[in-house]
């Protein structure tokens, strides 16, 4: 198995490790200092990734893979997206074991819907600017072309995403009336009741 994989694999389980322990440090075992500890390390998962990735590059000069285009596009996602995982997870946790409110659902129509449609495609861009950053930087440091032409595809591959994501939810949900309420359309169709 590629050593990157593992390293992305790893970095997956870690995440989950940390963001478990620390939600359960808070919400089972009262313990707000280490809880907090926990949650801090989650990014840092992501820093031991992308230095693992370059050492890999530049050090032990590796010839560029699928994993290592990966890896930048996982580092990508978890920046864009890891906030709102932790917050969801936390939001679970505290209703579930500390009485708090009902979490986070999706919007399911209205304006409610169309502004969620954009806000996470919002965090999808900023997944493909942060996974492009990378991959450049990557293939600066290592400045040697040959080794290097695998990642330039994934910079293609998350862009296409990007506009596929852009083109199936926040703009089909805008044009296709997403951005009406239901239950206010029923109201204005049917007359009052006398």
């Amino acid at each position: 198995m590629n050593i990157i994989v593992v390293g992305i694999i790893a970095c997956e389980i870690g995440f989950w490790v940390m963001l478990g322990g620390g939600l359960g440090a808070r919400y089972l075992l009262r313990l707000k200092r280490l809880s907090s500890v926990l949650l801090l390390c989650v990014p840092l998962l992501d820093l031991l990734l992308l230095t693992f990735i370059t050492w890999d590059l530049v050090v032990n000069g590796a010839t560029a893979d699928f994993a290592h285009g990966l890896g930048a596009v996982y580092l990508g996602f978890t920046v864009a997206f890891g906030h709102q995982i932790i917050s969801r997870a936390d939001g679970w946790f505290a209703h579930r074991f500390a009485g708090g409110p009902p979490p986070f659902k999706a919007p399911k129509s209205g304006p409610a819907q169309v502004r969620y449609e954009w806000q996470q495609w919002g965090k999808m861009l900023l997944c493909a600017v942060i996974a492009t950053a990378v991959i450049g930087l990557i293939v600066w440091l290592v400045g040697d072309p040959p080794r290097t032409e695998a990642l330039i595809g994934w910079i293609g591959r998350v862009w296409l995403v990007t506009g596929i994501w852009f083109v199936g939810w926040p703009v089909w949900v805008t044009l296709s009336g997403g951005g009406r309420d239901p239950e206010a359309a029923r109201q204005v169709e049917q007359p009052p009741q006398r």
